[in-house]
């Protein structure tokens, strides 16, 4: 059973350097990471995979940055490290090419769907934190969830079918070109 010391010892720097890139300032990225670990000692017991303790921390210290900007409404900028998740598992599945195909989109529509449909902030909040109108933040969402469906054709050969909808099977993940580069 991992311990919060355990913890602690293996991840605060990296958890630190991550807050501190998003925040800018130590004496606040100090607080946040105070207050990660805070959430991580009282919810250990939340952790059913000690192999999946990293992303999970990424989790907690990704929410406790994104409440500090909510409560100062300030905007939050998405990079690389925000789409860190559990190291690749042997399965393949359609999680690991929507994290992949997220990761590749453009910035200007990654940001508002990211916090849209992955944060679950009203589009209107969206349009307040990136100080964008709400019809740009409204198009950048649905243009995001188009790459999305696309990337999926690109990827793994889905199709769109008569109705609209998204069909098709995964490919093995050494042919996935998403996830196998």
């Amino acid at each position: 059973m991992t311990t919060t010391k355990d913890i602690w010892k293996q991840y605060a720097e990296v958890i630190k350097y991550f807050i501190l890139s998003k925040v800018k300032d130590v004496s606040v990225a100090d607080d946040l990471l105070q207050e990660t670990f805070i959430k991580v000692h009282t919810k250990l017991e939340t952790l059913k995979d000690d192999d999946k303790v990293k992303s999970w921390l990424f989790s907690i210290a990704r929410y406790t940055v994104l409440d500090y900007f909510r409560q100062r409404d300030l905007v939050y900028e998405t990079s690389d490290e925000d789409f860190i998740f559990e190291d690749q598992k042997l399965e393949h599945t359609k999680v690991d090419c929507l994290r992949g195909i997220i990761k590749s989109l453009p910035k200007k529509y990654r940001d508002p769907l990211f916090l849209s449909d992955i944060k679950g902030l009203k589009q209107a909040q969206v349009s307040k934190q990136l100080h964008l109108p709400l019809p740009t933040v409204k198009s950048q969402i649905q243009r995001g969830r188009k790459l999305i469906a696309q990337g999926f054709v690109d990827c793994c050969d889905f199709k769109v079918n008569d109705d609209g909808y998204l069909v098709g099977e995964l490919k093995e993940k050494a042919d996935c070109k998403v996830c196998n580069h």
